[in-house]
């Protein structure tokens, strides 16, 4: 398991199989929150800290839930489901 932190906003979140869902939009006490339809503008936004209303959010994820955090991607769980 690894740690979530505000430095993973604007990276990718994958599958297993590195299948993109969704970026990391935001982060706010301890919780990443993943936009899993994210548009080019969201992408470039999110990654400099530009989120026009942080209030909404798509999808939490868990540190549980993450199995490896790179430089650039946040890869999911073999046992995680997740619904495209």
């Amino acid at each position: 398991m690894s740690t979530l932190t505000e430095d993973d906003v604007g990276k990718a979140v994958v599958n297993p199989v590195g299948d993109e869902i969704g970026i990391v939009e935001d982060f706010e006490n301890g919780t990443a929150y993943v936009d899993t339809h994210p548009s080019w503008t969201d992408r470039i936004e999110a990654r400099l800290g530009w989120d026009d209303d942080p209030d909404i959010r798509e999808a939490p994820l868990r540190d549980e839930y993450v199995e490896e955090v790179t430089d650039d991607e946040i890869v999911l769980r073999q046992d995680v489901q997740v619904d495209r």
